[in-house]
């Protein structure tokens, strides 16, 4: 059976950056929350004058195919994935950013599509491509994705009128860009063994982006607390269980030697691996975290990761990671990979 594997991995991450106490300062609210405590985020970067969602997209892809045997006109498939659709100051549908992204690269043979999923969008596009490469209809293709999503906290910043704002959790993100190569030539000591999602529509009104009703801009409205809840991280736990069940297998026995969550509250992220243990009757391998200097950086979060401990050399070629979403809509899931030798620059 062929086998899809992470091939390069490219990151980008604008030179601003704000910290949470200077972010704290522009509130007008008495007595706020310590955002940094509860959410772990110290710092985040901020798009620049010239930077937007699609010069991320496209310096995250450059940067991929920098550290790839690959050039841009070998790709057969580019994925887009970004939430923040940004491009000189507009937010843009049509053309896709897929299709922009092919024409900036030069890889102009690619077949071109954008998938949205919110938080869970490059993991959603890593799927899409690993099925299309396990069915013969392509051999490589980059999933790629680029966030200007700090105009969410700059809403929040002129609005939030009182402590539990439903705009909270729009202060804990960053600006970023992700991208990353897969290929055909995965076997038995590297390659993607499994990626599954599943979406719980019922929560879906839990977290909305969408225009501010206040103000010109745009804006988050989470009910965190109902978004902190068992219940939700049960449905990446459950999932897996009834996965690895029909597989005869077990966590513990998967050897994971690294967990990635996605980057959005590190008491969050404390309390989902108290109930995986207790859900798994197994330890968690130990987790790779950049929460508290880049923030949630959205759909690009995992790869934010994956890219910053590759370059501090925390990942080396055999480690075996498990990535797990935690997305609007509500989507929840999991990505067993086990890396090669990945260079990055």
């Amino acid at each position: 059976m062929v086998r899809s594997r992470i091939e390069a991995v490219g990151s980008t991450l604008p030179d601003n950056e704000v910290t949470t106490a200077e972010l704290m300062r522009q509130l007008t609210i008495d007595n706020p929350i310590d955002l940094e405590r509860v959410s772990g985020v110290r710092a985040r970067r901020t798009a620049g004058a010239n930077e937007d969602s699609f010069t991320l997209a496209a310096d995250a892809a450059r940067d991929a195919l920098a550290n790839s045997r690959y050039d841009a006109a070998d790709l057969d498939v580019i994925i887009s994935c970004s939430i923040t659709r940004i491009r000189d100051g507009d937010f843009t549908l049509e053309p896709s950013f897929a299709l922009m992204l092919r024409n900036e690269l030069g890889a102009h043979r690619a077949v071109h599509f954008d998938v949205s999923n919110a938080c869970a969008g490059m993991l959603t596009g890593v799927l899409v491509l690993d099925r299309m490469i396990r069915a013969g209809i392509a051999r490589r293709g980059l999933v790629v994705s680029g966030e200007n999503i700090t105009p969410i906290a700059d809403t929040a910043v002129r609005e939030m009128s009182e402590k539990y704002d439903p705009q909270f959790a729009s202060l804990t993100v960053g600006d970023a860009g992700a991208a990353v190569v897969l290929d055909a030539d995965g076997g038995a000591d590297e390659g993607i063994e499994y990626i599954e999602l599943n979406t719980s529509a019922a929560f879906a009104g839990l977290c909305l982006g969408m225009p501010s009703d206040r103000s010109p801009g745009i804006a988050l409205y989470t009910d965190n607390r109902a978004m902190h809840n068992e219940a939700r991280y049960l449905l990446w736990t459950t999932r897996q269980q009834d996965f690895l069940r029909e597989r005869d297998s077990g966590f513990g026995a998967e050897g994971y030697d690294y967990l990635i969550h996605h980057q959005f509250s590190g008491p969050a992220v404390e309390l989902i691996n108290k109930i995986a243990e207790r859900e798994f009757d197994a330890a968690m391998p130990p987790g790779l975290l950049v929460l508290d200097k880049y923030g949630n950086t959205a759909s690009t979060s995992h790869f934010v990761v994956l890219h910053d401990a590759l370059k501090q050399g925390r990942l080396t070629g055999g480690a075996k990671v498990l990535m797990v979403p935690a997305a609007s809509g509500v989507v929840a899931g999991f990505l067993s990979v086990t890396l090669g030798e990945l260079r990055v620059g």
